[in-house]
């Protein structure tokens, strides 16, 4: 039952764990996981034979890790980009939807949660920003 949300909020210890790093290193983790993440999604789906199996839920990790990247400390923070994140991942706005539709494999098990994270990162860092 959900397993996007159970995903996300099984990313928020590692984010906890690479909060502290040199956003350099943040980076990399997160584009190695993306990487790595095109690969074992995609053998995972061929494995279980579907396109986009709801029990695979690394994408919802990195999602959240693009989501959270430079984002302020504090608990407040983290709810706003989790909540931000869930709900660009599942309304799939344009063109997220277009990506969720048209591109398959491990890619796409990876993509359309690459820009969810990146609308949540937006969103994030403007009220970030206008919370100054």
């Amino acid at each position: 039952m959900a397993p996007g949300t159970a995903g996300t909020l099984a990313a928020v210890p590692l984010y906890l764990l690479l909060r502290p790093a040199p956003l350099w290193a943040y980076l990399a983790v997160t584009c190695i996981g993306f990487a790595a993440g095109i690969w074992l999604c995609g053998i995972a789906a061929r494995e279980l034979d579907q396109n986009d199996p709801p029990s695979i839920v690394w994408d919802e990790v990195i999602g959240l890790l693009v989501t959270m990247t430079a984002a302020p400390p504090g608990w407040t923070w983290l709810i706003l980009g989790f909540l931000s994140f869930r709900l660009f991942d599942i309304l799939k706005p344009w063109p997220i939807s277009v990506a969720d539709r048209q591109v398959s494999g491990g890619l796409g098990i990876m993509l359309d949660d690459l820009m969810a994270g990146l609308y949540a990162f937006a969103v994030l860092q403007t009220a970030a920003w206008l919370a100054r």
